[in-house]
């Protein structure tokens, strides 16, 4: 069994609403298709330096938290961030999880009352939706193949 290592890893238990991608049914499956994918094209332009294998969560935040909202439903929220950005996370029901959390190494993000996030907001920017876009494709390829 794969260990894991994301935040909320031990209770992401919410089952799939949406059965688009073959063979994910809880948000740790998506975790391990994901790690197989994220690559530096999906990585935010901002991150890309410190973008790699070892790091492979870095700069995925948004486009990985709003595929899982997809995918599993539930809302996106969103932790300020210096900088003024936010980091992105999911809720679904009473089920908490980050699935890019790895890439702040030991530093422990506080997941409570934070603003939810909007797909309309972060997807302005063109080249966040195009990754977001390019995310789900080869998704989509890696669960059907």
């Amino acid at each position: 069994m794969m260990e894991y290592y994301f935040y909320g890893w031990e209770h992401a238990d919410v089952l799939a609403i949406s059965h688009t991608y073959q063979g994910i049914s809880n948000p740790r499956e998506l975790y391990d298709a994901l790690s197989a994918i994220w690559c530096a094209d999906t990585c935010a332009p901002r991150m890309r330096q410190n973008w790699s294998r070892e790091n492979k969560t870095m700069g995925q935040c948004s486009i990985t938290a709003f595929l899982a909202q997809d995918i599993f439903g539930g809302k996106v929220y969103g932790v300020l961030r210096e900088g003024g950005n936010f980091h992105c996370y999911n809720v679904v029901g009473d089920c908490v999880f980050d699935l890019t959390s790895e890439q702040f190494g030991d530093e422990v993000l506080s997941y409570e009352d934070n603003p939810e996030q909007f797909r309309e907001v972060h997807f302005a920017k063109e080249e966040k939706r195009l990754r977001y876009e390019h995310l789900k494709e080869m998704l989509l390829k890696k669960t059907t193949s």
